[in-house]
């Protein structure tokens, strides 16, 4: 497995693409919504590797290296030498689709030797934790990580690529076969809950409706207090923690809108009735310190042996850590190693199991970390 990493801009673009100098199987681009080249920079990639996927989306954020950019793509050109993989992609209507195209893109990808499946989604259209449920449907035995696409935190569209198609309301997904891929993953917050439990009284999926039998905005709101004012926005600074029985370890669950005319919270992920939620606010000590356990845990199951350690971290934690921000990537580089390559983008959820012996599971507020090489 050989990888080159690259970060581009629309000045330079079309001076480093024709740089890279391996053979490329699979090409990852995790593209800001400002980046004005994009159609072109596709079709240029596509004209110089022909045979390569081309998997990407939108963010709220572009990691390339220990940077995190913005107005930027940054693109990894990875070189399979021991590794089969499939590209697929499944449209949804809306997101009661979400669960129904979960199953159908596992079992496109569905086939003798599969060893892990890296999804993208569009992170607007699609229930997140429906589509995970229904990937698992279909694939219980194998790994599965990824993220939803973001837009800077502006919550209006975001868009995937598959080879040389830029779409919404799509989800895109590369299945690795065979036995010689080595696969690390794992995800961790680092929020700190506060409060008491709150029983979720009615809700309709991603859609909570009330807590305590109180309307949820309205309760939510005066925990708020002066941040109230900057929903949804600032919803990202205050998750709610969720488990769903005693012995589950809780979610994280972000806003993604309100409505203040039937008191309701749409989140990220479902929040079912019956489930407990509990707010979170940051720490930022605590959410370097997840990260660099994040690191810890999935360079350990790939056996401490990282080429590529994709990075999906959420845009919540960018806005808390502010100038911070890359030392959360610097602490991921310190554990995988200097020649590990990374990459990877600030999402509107994270997908991946919470280790290895964890089903996947959508999260808010994490960084989630999927490393590979091949042994």
């Amino acid at each position: 497995m050989k990888v080159e990493q690259l970060s581009l801009t629309d000045a330079t673009w079309h001076d480093v693409v024709p740089t890279i100098g391996l053979k490329a199987s699979i090409l990852l681009l995790f593209i800001s919504p400002t980046f004005k080249g994009k159609r072109e920079l596709i079709k240029n990639l596509k004209e110089l590797h022909p045979d390569a996927a081309i998997m990407g989306c939108s963010t709220a954020g572009e990691i390339s290296g220990v940077n995190v950019n913005d107005s930027s793509v940054s693109l990894t050109a990875i070189e399979l030498e021991k590794t089969a993989h499939t590209l697929e992609t499944v449209k949804v209507k809306s997101m009661d689709d979400s669960f129904n195209a979960g199953a159908e893109l596992a079992n496109k990808l569905k086939s003798n030797g599969l060893k892990h499946v890296l999804v993208l989604s569009d992170g607007l259209n699609v229930n997140g934790a429906d589509l995970v449920e229904g990937l698992k449907s279909i694939l219980p035995e194998t790994s599965i990580t990824g993220g939803l696409a973001g837009d800077s935190g502006n919550f209006k569209e975001t868009f995937v690529v598959a080879n040389d198609t830029i779409a919404n309301k799509t989800i895109v997904g590369i299945g690795f076969y065979g036995n010689k891929l080595e696969v690390g993953f794992n995800s961790k917050g680092g929020w700190d809950s506060f409060g008491i439990d709150r029983l979720v009284t009615k809700s309709d999926k991603n859609v909570l409706y009330e807590l305590d039998g109180l309307p949820a905005l309205e309760l939510y709101k005066s925990f708020l207090g002066d941040n109230a004012k900057n929903l949804p926005s600032s919803g990202l600074l205050f998750p709610l923690s969720m488990r769903v029985n005693d012995y589950d370890i809780p979610v994280v669950r972000t806003i993604l809108a309100v409505n203040e005319e039937d008191q309701s919270l749409t989140f990220a992920g479902n929040i079912p009735e019956g489930s407990y939620v509990r707010l979170m606010k940051a720490n930022i000590d605590r959410l370097i310190i997840g990260a660099e356990d994040s690191a810890k845990g999935a360079n350990k199951i790939s056996n401490e042996n990282t080429q590529l350690a994709i990075l999906i971290s959420c845009v919540g934690r960018r806005f808390v850590l502010k100038q911070l921000v890359e030392e959360e990537v610097e602490v991921v580089q310190d554990i995988v190693g200097s020649n590990s390559k990374i990459t990877g983008f600030y999402s509107y959820g994270e997908i991946a199991p919470f280790g290895k012996f964890s089903p996947c599971e959508l999260h808010n507020q994490t960084m989630t970390i999927t490393t590979l090489s091949e042994c």
